[in-house]
């Protein structure tokens, strides 16, 4: 994301509002404000309403609003805005339950929320931190699962990616699901592989693992950041992630733009685990396009 002049933007960060506001071009610098434990000024909320955060994130985090909602507006009160804030960032209520986000931090916005004054301690989250997009993770199915109950299992997917998480949802004694589920998660300038579980749903007992794989996320955002702006380019190939006996792919996994979009598909191989492949394709939506 680039601008010119003084610009404010929001996303969510590990359960944290992420206030952006830079006068550079190509300079993406965040003060991060924690929803739970900072105490915000007039003036922070005010911009958060009225600059409405970068629409990749109002995309994802507004796109449940329900029916008949009305959004605070310039003559809402303070708590007003308040309670809007931390509805859509921190509790997610807006956003679709499988593609919530979900931190490890805990939250003390409960025990806070009618508590005016904080120690300087509470503070400690205000920092520097660079997000540079979002990953939209389409799980397709799974073909011959490993068993885990009797003669099948319950399989469902997680996706963790740094402190975040995302999941599908359950599919009851099914070696071979069809999901089709998008997940979402947000990448950091900092990121890792992006890590694969497959896990069978107990209702008594702990949930059996069924397989896992690891995902590096380099060759996809590399490569769209080297040919730029994709609703520019054609339909073309701009990279492939080479399958290896050190990853878990199936067969070499090509980065493609496509109707404007970076995307890559791929078949998984579970790992530490007696059987099992994962389909599933990826899209990458950079913040600085």
């Amino acid at each position: 994301m680039s601008g010119h002049g003084d610009t404010a933007t929001s996303v969510l960060l590990h359960g944290n509002i992420v206030l952006n506001t830079y006068n550079e071009p190509n300079v993406y610098l965040t003060q991060v404000l924690s929803v739970t434990l900072d105490k915000w000024s007039d003036s922070e909320v005010d911009s958060m309403i009225e600059v409405g955060g970068n629409s990749q994130a109002n995309a994802i985090y507004e796109a449940f609003i329900p029916e008949g909602y009305q959004k605070p507006h310039s003559d809402s009160t303070q708590e007003e805005r308040e309670k809007f804030i931390r509805s859509k960032y921190e509790l997610q209520e807006f956003l679709k339950p499988s593609l919530r986000i979900v931190s490890h931090q805990p939250s003390d916005s409960g025990k806070h929320a009618g508590n005016a004054s904080h120690s300087d301690g509470s503070k400690s989250q205000v920092g520097m931190i660079e997000f540079i997009g979002i990953l939209n993770v389409k799980v397709i199915g799974g073909t011959n699962l490993a068993i885990r109950d009797m003669s099948s299992s319950d399989p469902y997917v997680v996706l963790t990616l740094g402190q975040q998480k995302a999941q599908t949802s359950v599919i009851n004694g099914n070696l071979n699901p069809v999901w089709n589920e998008e997940l979402k998660l947000s990448v950091p300038q900092q990121y890792g592989p992006l890590k694969l579980q497959v896990f069978d749903h107990d209702m008594v007992s702990k949930d059996d693992l069924m397989g896992e794989a690891e995902i590096d996320l380099q060759t996809m955002i590399n490569a769209a950041a080297a040919f730029g702006d994709p609703e520019l380019l054609g339909d073309i190939q701009i990279g492939r992630w080479l399958k290896s006996e050190d990853n878990a792919l199936v067969r070499d996994s090509a980065v493609v733009v496509s109707g404007g979009k970076v995307k890559q598909g791929m078949a998984l191989k579970l790992q530490h685990t007696e059987s099992g492949e994962l389909e599933l394709e990826m899209e990458w939506m950079p913040l600085n396009v």
